[in-house]
């Protein structure tokens, strides 16, 4: 097993303009994340509780073929959930998903820390399960995010929480989003795929 190598695809964020951090330099200075609001994070629960009952038997659906194909085919057998840590307002979150590829594709080292690199061959098509291919397909890979929703590590909308190696390359470049707001299960991010 190879060590997995970032794709080139992965968050090409761009650092803020100076017309930017002018402008905003008020959000700029800020120091921590902001203050959560009583209604966002009460429409946050009411979202995340109606979106995991109607996930639920999606999930089950899914749990259900997956063990089918497993079964049929080894190699693409094992857990259908993993988390990886990402951050959501400064603070390191466990981000769950669905697994979309087979186990060899999945680096056991990493996985065991649970860094995204363990399991960024999602982005490869050929890596990915039969049944995690019709997951990609739909994004319904994202529903177990609705849990951190729930538990509050995550909000409705907001930028996309992402792995500490992207947020800590985000930072460095000047970027404050991430360190401000919580992470949204919608965002730009998903909006535009991945790439906001």
């Amino acid at each position: 097993m190879t060590t997995p190598v970032e794709p080139k695809e992965a968050f090409p964020y761009q650092p803020p303009s100076d017309e930017i951090r002018q402008k905003y330099r008020h959000i700029f200075e800020l120091k921590g994340p902001l203050a959560a609001r009583f209604f966002k994070v009460l429409f946050d629960k009411v979202v995340a509780i109606i979106m995991l009952a109607v996930a639920a038997p999606i999930l089950l659906a899914l749990k259900i073929a997956f063990l089918i194909e497993g079964w049929l085919i080894p190699e693409n057998a094992g857990p259908m959930f993993f988390y990886y840590n990402a951050v959501s307002a400064g603070k390191i979150i466990p981000k769950y998903k669905i697994r979309l590829i087979k186990q060899k594709y999945i680096e056991p080292e990493g996985a065991k820390r649970h860094d995204w690199i363990a399991f960024s061959a999602e982005w490869t098509p050929d890596s990915r399960t039969h049944v995690g291919e019709f997951v990609k397909k739909f994004y319904l890979d994202e529903l177990p995010q609705f849990w951190s929703v729930l538990v509050g590590d995550m909000s409705v909308v907001g930028p996309r929480p992402i792995a500490i190696l992207h947020y800590e390359r985000d930072r460095a470049q000047g970027n404050v989003t991430r360190s401000l707001l919580r992470g949204g299960a919608f965002g730009l991010g998903s909006y535009q795929q991945g790439y906001a």
